[in-house]
């Protein structure tokens, strides 16, 4: 790779070189001469497009220009309104509704993407990109579902680009200090982790609203919808609790296990789970009547999925959010804040245990008077600023192209970001299949729920759930209209 690398750039530089001997006061290579796609101009500055930049788009559109080596050239959202803040720091930018028309009239004019709308555009909007060649930073989770983070994870390669999801935390300090403990063996070799959240913090568990209402002027309602099946617009929906429908959405697991699955996926090196199993809150609508709305994403859940560990036990890992948490261990103090008080991750050892809050912030080993004893060398890469060099981290290896040594320092290429939001996605498959349900003995008004008190049985690989089919209709999704991969 290297040497073919230094062969390219032996051959452009003497090309400059001829060029100017035949070309006195000529000095500017023209890009389109010099570049393929990914190649970046001779200044090292990266011409960035952002999709989605209301939000957290405006927070990664920024993050991005706040490199100093970004030049933002158009900016694409399908409501002006909150595209709006955007659009005034970056008046030369031009400005988009459709991220295809975009993408295709500014393909020759752009080296990278940020991708920061709702879930169930990620993956048509990063994969468009891709082909193109075009560098991408994709937000959290990566995809709606786990074939679409496969398919990313496999097009990174195959197109030759540099990718980096959204998670800001493995940039940070405290998963790198975790990596460095566990494999010095201050925990021996792990049994089990816990991780949990108090999202979510908008509505689930409820019915889709009855009334449908008329969109915003400023909003493409059609846009938005995207990928997903049509219906009518409705209030309390955009631009945030969207992501409590399953349409659209990858509820409480999709919005924070990225940030606090990643320090043990990480420190742990997992791969994909072995099985899947859960139990869900459940919404109760009168006496001895539990709610039934498939549409949406429930109030709480409990995940376990378990890992295959050659030559080791399996790993169990639990994932609890809605406010749910394990038991607090032995090792704290009864006034000891456990994670960040509603969010955190446990990983126990047969030697000992750790924690952290979320994104791997303020690791401790347990009892936490164990972690001022403790001065363990550093292996690993630490990413300038940590977590808020992130967007940085993503800059440098866009500007360094694939293959080269700020790409091999990438804190979540989609080669991890992918199994990972797999991983994550795993639970929610479990999720909507514990929902499964299928009319009792033909009568229309009583029902049978097969896919609760199982445990689904995963064929990684090849993505298929090997012990209940209907769950398999999860993996994937069929998009509206011409959308595709």
């Amino acid at each position: 790779m290297k040497e073919n690398q230094n062969k390219t750039g032996n051959s452009r530089r003497n090309f400059i070189k001829g060029s100017t001997l035949a070309m006195a006061g000529f000095y500017i290579v023209p890009r389109h001469v010099l570049g393929g796609p990914g190649f970046i101009a001779p200044s090292d500055r990266l011409r960035v497009a952002g999709i989605g930049i209301g939000g957290m788009g405006y927070n990664d559109v920024s993050g991005v220009y706040r490199s100093g080596k970004v030049d933002m050239v158009a900016l694409c959202d399908v409501d002006d309104t909150r595209g709006q803040r955007a659009r005034e720091d970056h008046p030369k930018a031009n400005y988009y509704k459709d991220f295809r028309v975009m993408l295709e009239k500014e393909e020759k004019n752009i080296d990278a993407v940020t991708v920061s709308t709702p879930d169930h555009m990620h993956a048509v909007q990063a994969m468009m990109a891709m082909k193109m060649g075009k560098h991408v930073y994709v937000q959290k989770p990566l995809s709606h579902d786990i074939y679409e983070a496969r398919m990313l994870t496999q097009a990174a390669d195959k197109y030759k680009v540099v990718t980096q999801m959204g998670n800001q935390g493995s940039s940070g300090e405290g998963v790198r200090k975790m990596v460095e403990w566990y494999n010095a063996g201050l925990i021996g070799e792990a049994t089990k982790v816990y991780s949990w959240t108090n999202r979510p913090v908008w509505p689930q568990g409820i019915p889709w609203p009855e009334n449908p209402v008329s969109p915003p002027a400023d909003l493409d309602w059609d846009l938005w919808l995207g990928t997903a099946p049509y219906k009518d617009y409705v209030g309390n929906l955009v631009p945030f609790n969207w992501r409590g429908w399953w349409d659209y959405g990858t509820g409480a697991l999709g919005d924070m296990a990225c940030h606090i699955m990643e320090p043990p996926f990480r420190v742990l090196g997992l791969g994909y789970p072995k099985s899947a199993e859960c139990s869900v809150g459940s919404v109760y609508v009168g006496e001895f009547q539990r709610g039934y709305f498939p549409d949406s994403c429930p109030p709480s859940s409990h995940i376990t999925l378990r890992f295959d560990r050659p030559g080791k036990e399996d790993l169990e890992f639990h994932w609890m959010d809605g406010g749910i948490q394990p038991t607090r261990p032995e090792e704290l103090e009864p006034n000891e804040q456990m994670g960040d008080g509603g969010n955190g991750v446990i990983i126990e050892g047969t030697e000992g245990k750790m924690m952290c809050s979320t994104y791997g912030v303020n690791p401790q080993l347990l009892p936490t008077s164990r972690t001022k004893e403790i001065n363990v060398p550093e292996t690993e890469y630490r990413v300038p600023e940590g977590d808020r060099g992130h967007y940085n981290n993503w800059v440098e290896a866009c500007i360094g192209g694939y293959g080269s040594k700020e790409y091999d320092q990438l804190s979540s290429p989609f080669s991890i970001a992918g199994p990972l939001t797999e991983s994550v996605l795993m639970g929610n498959l479990a999720i909507r299949s514990y929902d499964y349900r299928i009319p009792r003995d033909g009568n229309a008004n009583q029902f049978d729920y097969p896919g609760r008190g199982i445990k689904l049985v995963w064929d990684g690989p090849n993505m298929k759930v090997t012990n209940f089919e209907p769950a398999n209709q999860f993996v994937k999704r069929e998009y509206r209209g011409d959308f595709t991969l």
